[in-house]
C-alpha cells in the first residue's frame, strides 16, 4: 500500500479506538442522518465477495498465519514470487513481521502458504484458482499468475479484518479450513472513473485500483476528457492540459496526469491484473479541447472553458482535416502509454451532427484506434454507425439503442453491460442522498445487485456479452471520500455479478456477506454508505 493509504488506516484506527465504535459512513465531512439497521440475514457460510463457484468449508479447524509463516512459490516463477510478496506485505508491516517468500522445495513443510501452478486444472482458465486450507497449510493452485492473485484476494477476505490495520500488527491470523474452487463468469469486470468533471490525483486512482483488486475486478476505464477538463498530457498539443485541464465542474483548479504519472497508473493497475482502458470522448463532450485550440471549431473560434454539468452542446468539426490529425496524435500518444488492448472513443450524447456525419466520423475514429493496435469501444450510440468487427459496444441507456445493438450483435459485435439504472454508481441511493444524480432513478444497494446482464437487451445471448462495468461519473463528486461513498457498498455487488454464477445468487444471502465486510472497510478507511437494508457487522 502507498504511504497515503497507510496514513488513512492509522487515522481511522485511532478514531475507532477513541470513539469506541466502528465507522460512521459519512461523505466528505457531511453529517448524515442516523439510519435504522436492517433485520438480520442468514448467517453466511463465508464472507467472500464475489461468491466463489464452489465452497466446502470445514465445520472445525483453521490455519494460523504468523510472521513466521513462509510463503512458498514454484522455483523460478518470478510472477508467483511477486504475488507472494504482495501477500507478505498484507500480513506484515516491517522487516520483522513480514513473512519470507521463498522457492518451494521437494517437500512442503507444515505451516506454509503455497502458491503454485503445478497440477492446476486447465478448466480453471487464466483467472481461476483452487484454495485449499487445512490446519497444516494453505495452498492456492492456478494455471496462471492472475489466478494466483485472485486466490490471494479470497485468502485475504477469509482472514480477520484486523489484517487491514497497519498499526495492529503483528498478531496471529486464523483462516478457516475448507476448499474453494473458483473461476469468473465474464472476462470483463470493470469500473469507470470520471476524472474529467472533477479530477482525482494519481494516488487517489491507485487507491481505487487497490479496492477494485480486492473484489477481483480487472478493467479500469478512465474517462480522461469531457467538456469540463482534459486530463492527460499530449506533448504535440500542449494547450490541452495547460488550458483545457485548468478547471473542473464548479470552477476548481482541475489538473492532469503527466505522461510519467499516467504510465505509472498503467503499471500499478497491471501489477494487480487490472487493464487500464483510456477514453477520449469524441465527437461530443469535447469543449475542453475546443477551448484549447480554435482550429478544432468550425468557425475557428475557441469557446470559453466550461464548468457546468449540461451535456450535448459541443462537437468537433468533423469536416476539417485538422480534426483527424488531432485524433491521430492524441490516440497515438495515449496508446504508447496504455499497454492494454483497448481504446474507448466515446461517441455518446452527440446532438450537433447529422446521422450521416456521426456515422462517418465514428467509422473513421475506430479506424485510427485500430491502426494503433487497439480494440475500439464506444457507448451504445455507436451501434448506429458502421462498426469494425472488433469494436465493443458499451450499453448504458436502459431503453436506448436496443434494436441497433441487437442488429450489431447479429453482425458479430459484442457488448459491455452498464445499465444506468442498475450499474451507474453516481445515481443517488434514495431521495435523502446528498451526493449524486437521479436522472436514471434511485439505485439502492439491493437494486444495484438484483439484475442479470443477459436480461438487459432482448435477444442478446450470454456469448455476446463480454462482461459488466460500473461507471462512476463525477458531476457532484469532488473528493476521494465522495467517490468511495457512492461506490461502496455497490461496487462489490457489480463485481459479483461479473464474476459469480447467475444461479444461486440471492439478495438475502448476499447482504449477509456484504454486511460482514463493514469491519474490513473501516480498517481500510473506506468512506462507505451504511445502507439500511444491509445487516452491517460492528456498531
Amino acid at each position: 500500500m502507498i504511504d497515503s493509504i497507510q496514513r488513512r488506516r492509522l487515522f481511522r484506527l485511532q478514531a475507532v479506538l477513541l470513539a469506541g465504535f466502528i465507522g460512521a459512513g459519512c461523505s466528505g465531512g457531511r453529517a448524515l442522518p442516523a439510519q435504522a439497521q436492517a433485520p438480520g440475514a442468514p448467517t453466511p457460510l463465508h464472507p467472500v465477495i464475489p461468491a466463489p463457484v464452489a465452497v466446502a468449508m470445514a465445520p472445525t479447524g483453521h490455519f494460523e498465519v504468523t510472521p513466521d509463516t513462509p510463503i512458498l512459490v514454484d522455483p523460478g516463477d518470478s510472477e508467483a514470487a511477486r504475488i507472494g510478496l504482495y501477500l507478505a506485505n498484507l500480513i506484515g508491516n516491517s522487516l520483522e513481521t513480514t513473512p519470507r517468500v521463498a522457492p518451494a522445495g521437494a517437500t512442503i513443510p507444515a505451516g506454509a502458504i503455497v502458491l503454485t501452478t503445478h497440477g492446476a486444472d486447465a478448466a480453471l482458465g487464466e483467472e481461476g484458482y483452487v484454495l485449499a486450507v487445512t490446519p497444516e497449510r494453505a495452498t492456492i493452485t492456478a494455471t496462471a499468475p492472475a489466478g494466483l492473485f485472485y486466490g490471494v484476494q479470497t485468502l485475504r477476505q477469509l482472514m480477520p479484518p484486523s489484517l487491514e490495520y497497519t498499526a495492529a500488527r503483528p498478531h496471529p491470523l486464523p483462516i478457516p479450513a475448507g476448499r474453494i474452487e473458483d473461476r469468473p463468469r465474464f472476462g470483463w469486470r470493470g469500473a469507470m472513473l470520471d476524472v474529467s468533471r472533477h479530477f482525482l490525483s494519481a494516488e487517489d486512482v491507485k487507491r481505487y485500483i487497490d479496492l477494485m483488486a480486492l473484489y477481483k475486478m480487472n478493467r479500469l476505464h478512465v474517462h480522461l476528457s469531457d467538456d469540463q477538463g482534459w486530463r492527460i498530457e499530449i506533448p504535440s498539443w500542449p494547450n490541452l492540459t495547460t488550458h483545457g485541464g485548468s478547471t473542473e465542474v464548479g470552477g476548481g483548479s482541475g489538473g492532469y496526469y503527466t505522461r510519467e504519472a499516467f504510465a505509472g497508473l498503467v503499471r500499478y493497475a497491471q501489477d494487480r491484473f487490472i487493464t487500464l482502458v483510456p477514453e477520449i470522448d469524441v465527437p461530443g463532450h469535447i469543449n475542453a479541447a475546443m477551448a484549447s485550440y480554435p482550429a478544432l471549431n468550425c468557425d475557428d473560434t475557441a469557446p470559453p472553458l466550461y464548468t457546468g454539468i449540461a451535456v450535448g452542446f459541443s462537437s468537433l468539426c468533423v469536416d476539417k482535416d485538422i480534426t483527424y490529425r488531432f485524433l491521430e496524435d492524441v490516440i497515438r500518444e495515449i496508446t504508447a502509454l496504455a499497454t492494454g488492448p483497448y481504446f474507448h472513443v466515446g461517441g455518446d450524447e452527440v446532438t450537433k451532427l447529422t446521422h450521416e456525419q456521426y456515422a462517418q466520423f465514428m467509422e473513421r475514429v475506430q479506424g485510427i484506434a485500430a491502426a494503433h493496435g487497439k480494440q475500439p469501444i464506444g457507448w451504445d450510440e455507436i451501434a448506429e454507425a458502421p462498426l469494425l468487427p472488433t469494436t465493443l459496444i458499451q450499453h448504458w441507456r436502459p431503453s436506448g439503442s436496443q434494436e441497433a445493438i441487437a442488429e450489431a450483435v447479429a453482425g458479430g459485435a459484442r457488448v459491455i453491460i452498464s445499465p444506468a439504472n442498475k450499474a451507474y454508481l453516481d445515481m443517488k441511493y434514495d431521495s435523502t442522498t446528498v451526493l449524486g444524480l437521479n436522472w436514471a432513478g434511485y439505485v439502492s444497494v439491493r437494486a444495484s445487485y438484483e439484475w442479470e446482464p443477459t436480461d438487459q437487451i432482448e435477444g442478446i445471448a450470454e456469448s455476446s456479452i463480454v462482461g459488466v462495468e460500473a461507471p462512476l461519473w463525477s458531476e457532484t463528486l469532488s473528493t476521494l471520500d465522495d467517490f468511495e461513498y457512492m461506490a461502496f457498498p455497490r461496487l462489490p455487488g457489480i463485481a459479483e455479478i461479473g464474476w459469480s454464477p447467475a444461479s444461486g445468487r440471492t439478495w438475502d444471502e448476499y447482504r449477509g456477506r456484504l454486511g460482514a465486510h463493514a469491519p474490513r472497510w473501516v480498517a481500510l478507511g473506506i468512506n462507505f454508505y451504511r445502507a439500511p437494508e444491509v445487516p452491517w457487522q460492528g456498531n
